[in-house]
């Protein structure tokens, strides 16, 4: 068992053993109300998740274990020459409730380097999709092809005790992990650069080898992938891509299958498709303008005609945020510190500026901020990365940290499959006219 397994395995024991107290203690306590809007309208706000990773409060923003981004910026493992948080400790951080030190971190990355073999039928699966497919279509195809290498399952097969579902889960967690840089990488260069793939450099970091691996090798693109792989790897347990992870996983199902579910969650419109949403809005202000670097005034305009037309303005707004997103401000040191006249960038910038008080003057939304999705497009831009249909398989690669850690705790502390009680609107009628009592099975 290797060092960084040994010590999860003692933290999951002495939570578990905290978890069963709480609940023989306080089981029959009651920590919130459910109102008729939030049944119908998403399950919004309802707290019924324990996310131990991460936690989204609306006025700080995210915290992972208890950090916040600036705190992790500053406090995890760097490269030598590097300024920007390394992701392998957020993933050690998000796995064991402690800040890593250096060496902890090059064992994640010498342990993932070793993992990182994708056998051949996978890029097969991928290669049989025509070009003009998605790139979230071919990687999430890839991630089921890859299911065959698996542990989890194939040790269930053969009768696994329930206590040892979290050993197997850890390697399927740590395998993925480990490959999905070298698939995300292949999706991108067969699609876009004329299906010429460049292998992997061993000597190099998780990220910094994903970004040698899609053919970016100026330094401040690597810094870039640290830094998007670090802030996009987790949000709490009830987004659409981590509740659907462990939705999944509850019915026993292994990593691959709930991290593939995940993402097709992620693959939304409404959720991780927002980034290209949003590069795909600007690019359209900028040709409709005629310009590469609107004035706000200008922008002011646009906004006004993108909301009379009834729709939105992409990256504003959040479900639970009520200030800018800290995730947003993160990128914005970023791109002052790397790329200060880039137009692009400055227009991000402008928009910053001019979004939030045009909806605040509406009154009816909650939350005019940005969020992380307003900024990320535009550095990448940058660098170079202009098919901005292939940022949601960024997004992929970093939140497999998050939901395959949380889904490494739900199996340590035995969680049980998810099964939530639904009603008929005949059944809240009748329970509004007294005929019934409150629902429950």
């Amino acid at each position: 068992m290797g060092v960084i397994k040994e010590r999860f395995k003692v933290a999951a024991d002495q939570a578990a053993i905290e978890i069963k107290e709480l609940l023989k203690t306080n089981g029959s306590k009651v920590i919130g109300e459910v109102t008729l809007s939030q049944v119908y309208q998403g399950m919004r706000g309802i707290t019924g998740l324990v996310s131990e990773t991460s936690l989204l409060d609306a006025h700080e923003g995210i915290r992972f274990r208890g950090y916040s981004i600036s705190e992790l910026k500053e406090k995890l493992p760097k490269t030598p020459e590097g300024f920007e948080p390394l992701p392998e400790g957020l993933f050690y951080l998000m796995l064991l409730s402690e800040l890593p030190n250096d060496e902890d971190v090059q064992h994640i990355t010498n342990v993932w380097q070793r993992r990182s073999h994708v056998p051949s039928h996978v890029f097969a699966v991928i290669d049989a999709f025509p070009l003009n497919a998605h790139p979230m279509t071919m990687f999430v195809a890839a991630v089921m092809a890859l299911q065959t290498e698996g542990q989890f399952a194939k040790e269930y097969a053969k009768g696994m005790n329930k206590k040892d579902y979290w050993s197997a889960t850890y390697d399927d967690a740590m395998d993925l992990i480990a490959r999905l840089p070298r698939i995300a990488a292949y999706v991108y260069r067969r699609k876009y650069k004329k299906n010429e793939h460049i292998q992997p450099n061993g000597l190099l970091d998780w990220a910094g080898n994903f970004a040698h691996m899609l053919g970016y090798e100026d330094e401040g693109f690597k810094e870039l992938m640290r830094l998007y792989m670090t802030i996009h790897a987790d949000h709490e347990g009830g987004n659409v891509s981590a509740h659907t992870t462990h939705l999944v996983g509850s019915a026993l199902s292994d990593p691959y299958l709930s991290y593939a579910a995940g993402m097709n969650g992620l693959a939304g419109p409404l959720h991780g498709l927002a980034n290209q949403e949003v590069i795909k809005w600007i690019f359209e202000m900028q040709k409709k303008l005629g310009t590469d670097l609107p004035t706000k005034e200008q922008i002011a305009e646009y906004v006004k005609q993108t909301l009379s037309e009834g729709k939105v303005v992409p990256g504003y707004g959040h479900a639970v945020l009520r200030k800018t997103d800290p995730r947003f401000s993160a990128q914005m040191e970023f791109g002052k510190k790397h790329m200060p006249d880039d137009a692009l960038v400055k227009t991000v910038w402008n928009i910053y500026e001019t979004v939030p008080p045009i909806l605040q003057s509406m009154g009816k939304v909650k939350n005019p901020w940005p969020n992380v999705d307003a900024h990320s497009g535009a550095l990448l831009v940058h660098y170079g990365m202009v098919e901005y249909e292939y940022y949601t398989v960024l997004f992929a690669v970093s939140r497999a940290l998050g939901v395959l850690a949380s889904l490494c705790w739900a199996r340590a502390l035995n969680f049980p499959i998810e099964r939530p009680k639904s009603v008929t609107t005949n059944q809240v009628n009748n329970w509004l006219q007294g005929k019934d009592e409150v629902w429950g099975e």
